[in-house]
């Protein structure tokens, strides 16, 4: 699973498979030809909307479903309700009016807190409380992955210029575009991802003895341990910096493994082992098995290689910014 990893919403997710077809590439497609001469995203091309634009007026964007979505030329006041959202925003500039907790949690992810210290919490992931976002007074709502048409429904009362910006299989890159041309900050998503590679690349020819190292991506949920495949958000951030998955889990795809037993805990092992969790039973849960001898047998924590990382930042589908805090981890702990 790609991103908010609770078994209902792996279920939701894959329920949303049919949208990936369009997906944010839908997004893109009035973007890729009318980016010219800055930020201007997509438009109709008429001398009307053009002006509109100059004035401040209005844009016709494509969401992730393909849905045309009449947008603010210049949004002043975005409530964002994924994670995602809020790291692709902050991440072009902009300070949204309202946002929602962490995966997992009651709070906004602890990699944007200070970013976000005055920004009122509008519900928890995807489950936004309609009269918090009214009083928000959006112009602008990016609603993520959602597929809830009764929520969106309401949601579009409020404004009409609700975008779903994100579809499954969409990787962090892909969605900052469409977030990019939905805010009409399309050309500065192109040159925050090109930051992030030139970063990423860096970080990976500057590593040493650990260069091309197998690194071992997991999750600890409350029944077990899941690997992550090689399309999932952290994992790529991984191959982006030149290091490589055990054979194990060198799998192509975006999702994770279901929890593995303790028969199965060979698997993720590797040169070094990256260990998240999300919620505080998930983290008793690793703790019980850190006693175990099949844990305790691993080469990574025979090694010494085992490190604990934020699960609200290498658990969810990414944004730019948790990219970068991931490149941050893994150059921390290789580069000793």
């Amino acid at each position: 699973m790609p991103s908010h990893s609770t078994p209902a919403r792996s279920a939701r997710l894959r329920g949303l498979q049919l949208l990936a077809v369009t997906g944010a590439a839908a997004l893109l497609l009035t973007a890729c030809g009318s980016d010219s001469g800055g930020d201007s995203g997509s438009g109709s091309g008429s001398g009307d909307k053009a002006a509109n634009q100059a004035a401040g007026g209005t844009r016709t964007v494509k969401d992730a479903t393909g849905k045309a979505v009449e947008v603010p030329a210049a949004p002043q006041r975005i409530v964002t309700l994924t994670q995602e959202d809020l790291d692709a925003v902050l991440a072009l500039g902009i300070t949204p009016v309202g946002i929602t907790n962490g995966q997992g949690l009651d709070k906004p992810p602890a990699y944007l807190a200070d970013r976000v210290r005055d920004v009122k919490v509008v519900g928890n992931l995807l489950q936004p409380v309609m009269d918090k976002v009214i009083a928000a007074k959006p112009d602008l709502i990016l609603a993520g992955d959602m597929q809830d048409e009764q929520m969106l429904k309401q949601l579009r009362e409020i404004t009409p210029a609700t975008v779903v910006t994100m579809a499954p299989t969409d990787d962090w890159k892909l969605s900052l575009r469409g977030i990019g041309n939905a805010v009409n900050k399309l050309a500065k998503a192109n040159e925050v991802i090109a930051g992030y590679d030139a970063k990423a690349k860096k970080a990976g020819e500057g590593l040493t003895a650990n260069k091309g190292a197998e690194v071992s991506i997991v999750r600890w949920n409350p029944d077990g341990p899941s690997w992550m495949e090689k399309k999932q958000f952290a994992s790529g951030v991984a191959l982006d910096m030149g290091l490589k998955r055990p054979k194990a889990q060198d799998k192509d795809g975006n999702a994770h493994t279901p929890p593995l037993s303790l028969e199965k805990l060979q698997e993720i092992d590797g040169d070094w082992l990256f260990l998240s969790t999300l919620t505080a039973d998930a983290q008793e849960a690793l703790k019980d098995v850190q006693k175990k001898p099949a844990y305790q047998q691993l080469g990574a924590v025979r090694n010494n290689h085992v490190v604990t990382v934020d699960g609200s930042v290498w658990s969810t589908r990414g944004g730019p910014l948790a990219a970068s805090a991931v490149v941050d981890d893994l150059t921390k702990a290789l580069a000793s």
